[in-house]
């Protein structure tokens, strides 16, 4: 029985096809800027989202870091969400090693960070605080699809600010996927945007920065300081190319089998659906049997992340199809139809 993986969207394995474009690959040393493949795809992006440069970095963790540390400078703040991956999920790079404070802001549900709570948080200028150079947004946030009226007016309260802008658009094509917009109609309102080819789009490695082109030429000396500049990078360029060109539009069957889960879980006594949205799942079960409902999905050849919290975060990607869900909805109803 294969195994149903639904912890992150992560977990993708590269396609047959994805395989071989990885093998057809022409490469050449990226950091003399001779790989055509990783030039291919950095100019694909730039492109595509409508920026003048992109750089490929290994991580959206490194992407994000390049983007913070090329806008701001050492005493330099950033507002972010308090629940934002840039803040709470990449080991604080941004303070251990570009001097950047964050000032986090606490998320609406929606995923927005109020306007308002915005512009309580700007320090003035003045020495005894760090400078409030650059707002960070993320999109889509725990699957959520951030409104493009919010971004328009995000926008426009950053450049009142004098604020640079920046996206961390892991899942920038899922929202775009599921808002029935183009990821360019997204990225149109930010300085720079980092995209993850390693989700819901199936590449083994790989994230893309895009900006301005001095930006970018910031970012690249920042890579190579943090270890981030490789070689023969083009196999893995063919993969993200092979994801954007092959499994973009893909994502709405993800959209569509979390849906389907979301409504299967929703029937079950003792399962407290919070919500779906793009290609996650949230559900609450009593804390006392998360171990148990550990074991009995891990029988059935099932993973999902259970710690020691009741919420649980299903994801469905590239490698859950149809049966694997309705094994997943099945292996729930048997485990607390025991009482």
């Amino acid at each position: 029985m294969n195994v149903v993986d639904l912890r992150s969207d992560t977990v993708t394995r590269p396609t047959p096809a994805m395989r071989a474009a990885m093998l057809d690959a022409e490469v050449g040393d990226d950091v003399y800027g001779e790989d055509p493949t990783v030039n291919a795809l950095q100019r694909r992006l730039a492109d595509d989202l409508g920026f003048e440069a992109a750089l490929f970095v290994p991580s959206g963790t490194q992407s994000n870091l390049l983007a913070l540390m090329s806008h701001c400078e050492r005493g330099d703040e950033y507002l972010v969400g308090m629940d934002a991956h840039t803040y709470k999920f990449e080991g604080g790079g941004a303070a251990v090693l570009g001097s950047i404070q964050p000032q986090p802001i606490v998320h609406a549900e929606d995923g927005t960070l109020p306007l308002d709570r915005l512009a309580a948080a700007i320090k003035p200028v003045d020495p005894h605080f760090a400078r409030t150079r650059l707002l960070a947004l993320e999109n889509t946030w725990h699957g959520r699809v951030l409104p493009q009226d919010y971004l328009h007016a995000a926008h426009g309260f950053a450049r009142q600010r004098g604020l640079a802008l920046h996206l961390d658009g892991a899942r920038i094509y899922n929202a775009a996927v599921a808002g029935g917009v183009s990821a360019r109609a997204i990225a149109q309102h930010f300085d720079s945007v980092s995209v993850c080819l390693s989700k819901g789009l199936g590449a083994p490695v790989g994230s893309v920065l895009v900006g301005s082109a001095p930006l970018i030429e910031k970012a690249r000396r920042w890579r190579k300081v943090a270890g981030g500049g490789w070689r023969q990078a083009g196999m893995l360029a063919a993969a993200c190319l092979h994801a954007l060109d092959h499994h973009v539009t893909r994502l709405a069957d993800d959209h569509r089998r979390a849906a389907y889960l979301a409504g299967r879980l929703r029937e079950i006594p003792g399962v407290n659906l919070l919500g779906q949205y793009t290609n996650m799942v949230f559900v609450d079960v009593p804390v006392e049997r998360l171990q148990a409902l550990d074991t009995h999905l891990r029988a059935a050849n099932i993973r999902i992340s259970i710690g020691y919290l009741p919420t649980l975060r299903l994801v469905t990607h590239l490698d859950v199809d149809d049966d694997g869900i309705e094994r997943v909805a099945e292996t729930f109803r048997s485990f607390f139809s025991r009482g």
